[in-house]
C-alpha cells in the first residue's frame, strides 16, 4: 500500500480491497443526496451512513483502479430503477460499496467512502460538490453545489482513457471477455420499492 492508496472493506470483514492512486487529480470527492442514494441505504439497512442532509459521501474514478483482495464470490449488485445504474454491496453485511454503469461498456467506479478507512480517506482530496441538493433533507441552501454535467464532463476524460488503453477490461466487477458485471444484478420490484417508502416515511 503506498501514501496514494485507499483501502476498503464491508463491515464484517468479508469483501476487502484497494482503490489505488487516488487523489483529486485522479477522480471527483462528492456527496451526492439524490433519491435513489437515498433509497438504497435504506434498502439495505444501512441509512445511518447518510450525512444529516441525506448525503452520500463517494469518490468517482477510473474502473481499473480498484482492486478486490477478498470476498469477490461475496459482491452482489441491484437495480434500483430501469435505469443503467448499478449498485454494489456485500451480500454479507449488505454494506453499500461501489456504483457503475450496468456493463463495462461505459467505465468508472464510484466508491461509497463509508467503506473506506476513516484514518486515510482525506486521500482522495477536496470535496468538489453536493449533487442534487433538492433532494436532500432540510435545508440545503448553503451546500456548494455541483451539477451532474459538470461531474461528467469531467469524467468523461476518464473513460475515454480506459477505453482506449484497454482498461475497462480491468475492472474487478466485470468479466473481461463479455463486459458484463461478475454477480447476476437484481432490479428491485414494485413491493421492494414501497417497501423503501414505508421506511423512509418512518
Amino acid at each position: 500500500m503506498t501514501p496514494s492508496d485507499l483501502s476498503f472493506a464491508c463491515d464484517c470483514g468479508t469483501v476487502s480491497g484497494m482503490l489505488l492512486d487516488v487523489g483529486a487529480d485522479q477522480g471527483d470527492h462528492v456527496v451526492c443526496h439524490c433519491g435513489d442514494c437515498q433509497d438504497l441505504t435504506h434498502h439495505l439497512g444501512h441509512a445511518h451512513i447518510l450525512d444529516q442532509h441525506g448525503g452520500t459521501p463517494l469518490y468517482q474514478t477510473r474502473c481499473a483502479r480498484m482492486r478486490i483482495d477478498s470476498g469477490r464470490d461475496s459482491l452482489a449488485c441491484l437495480h434500483l430503477t430501469d435505469g443503467p445504474t448499478l449498485r454494489w454491496y456485500a451480500a454479507c453485511c449488505r454494506l453499500p460499496l461501489f456504483n457503475s454503469y450496468k456493463n463495462g461498456k461505459l467505465p468508472f467506479i464510484t466508491i461509497q467512502l463509508a467503506a473506506c478507512d476513516p484514518a486515510t480517506r482525506d486521500r482522495v482530496g477536496p470535496l468538489r460538490g453536493h449533487l442534487f441538493t433538492k433532494d436532500g433533507i432540510g435545508d440545503t441552501s448553503g451546500l456548494p453545489e455541483m451539477t451532474m454535467f459538470t461531474l461528467m464532463r469531467r469524467f468523461f476524460w476518464r473513460a475515454i482513457k480506459d477505453i482506449v488503453s484497454g482498461d475497462r477490461r480491468r475492472s474487478a466487477l466485470f468479466d473481461a471477455a463479455t463486459l458484463e458485471p461478475v454477480a447476476t444484478p437484481h432490479r428491485l420490484t414494485g413491493e421492494e420499492r414501497q417497501a423503501i417508502r414505508r421506511d423512509r416515511a418512518a
